[in-house]
């Protein structure tokens, strides 16, 4: 789960929690200790939800906050390891015809999400499913205070943090790549009948 996947991925597994062998999580909000302090805009727009108010809610609809969206709070040296220009083609597919107006409505949406913080959290400590958090540190818009939330929740999660940032996989793949197949391997032998049927991803 990771950004916005974190709220469909939570949405599955509070509604199917005996069919949940493990949580893979990178860089995904469930608490309210993750709106860091680029997020007040947003929590305005939600109480206020005015034209004004939305447009400073949505700064990314702009190349030069797309591209910040994988260098912000990056260090140079690790900046400098991202392949290519990805946020380009983010860009694009941006600016396909209706995606800004559907960008607009998911983070108006987004509140219900956030509605859910208490609902989840009562989830993860009930069940506690094996977890595995892969974070960049260096996040902008996730705030660190997050993956202390998480471990408060889920005590026995194996937690690694990065020196990277939002965009994780797009400087440490290798190392988050080990990690992943190791928890699934892990995961699949604890509840080998909750194995997909199929090997790719769903």
């Amino acid at each position: 789960m990771h950004d916005w996947g974190a709220a469909v991925g939570l949405q599955i597994a509070t509604q199917a929690p005996e069919l949940v062998s493990g949580l893979i999580i990178q860089n995904a909000n469930a608490h309210r200790s993750g709106f860091g302090p680029v997020w007040d805009a947003v929590l305005k727009f939600w109480s206020e939800p005015t034209k004004e108010n939305e447009a400073a809610a949505t700064p990314d609809l702009t190349f030069e906050f797309t591209r910040e969206q994988y260098t912000g709070g990056l260090p140079e040296d690790v900046a400098a390891t991202i392949r290519g220009e990805p946020w380009v083609e983010d860009w694009r597919v941006m600016n396909r015809p209706g995606s800004m107006e559907t960008h607009r409505a998911l983070i108006g949406d987004y509140k219900s999400r956030a509605a859910r913080f208490d609902t989840i959290a009562a989830y993860l400590k009930k069940w506690q499913p094996p977890a595995l958090m892969l974070w960049g540190r260096h996040d902008p818009y996730f705030d660190i205070a997050e993956t202390l939330s998480w471990m408060q929740d889920l005590p026995r999660m194996e937690a690694h943090v990065f020196d990277g940032g939002h965009f994780l996989l797009e400087t440490h793949a290798e190392p988050a790549l080990s990690l992943m197949i190791g928890f699934i391997k892990r995961t699949q032998e604890m509840h080998p009948d909750r194995r997909p049927a199929h090997p790719g991803p769903v």
